[in-house]
């Protein structure tokens, strides 16, 4: 009897780095809460982080793109404008992954 096998090294990667990302952006949406359109951010994050994003990149991007433009709207600080920075480039090399045939 043979077992499958799971994918290896990139996926996991590029998967676990985007995660990542999503939750420092959270995290410091949460610690500096109170300024405007904090409250839209999280529930977007939320969204993106979910299940269903992450199983169907293409949904994460119009969501991502959607955050941004609260942040530019609203004047959030240069941190949460560099963590942004961070997750846009985490999900490039997510879809690189699979693009080079190394996702699920």
């Amino acid at each position: 009897m043979s077992f499958e096998q799971e994918e290896t090294g990139y996926l996991k990667t590029a998967i676990s780095d985007l995660q990542g990302a999503w939750m420092l952006l959270r995290d410091q949406v949460v610690e500096e809460f109170g300024f405007e359109g904090s409250d839209r951010m999280l529930f977007h994050i939320d969204e993106a982080m979910s299940w269903e994003c992450v199983r169907a990149l293409n949904q994460m991007k119009p969501l991502l793109l959607l955050i941004d433009n609260i942040v530019k709207q609203n004047g959030a600080s240069d941190e949460i404008i560099e963590l942004i920075g961070n997750v846009r480039e985490n999900y490039e090399g997510a879809l690189k992954a699979i693009r080079e045939g190394k996702a699920f």
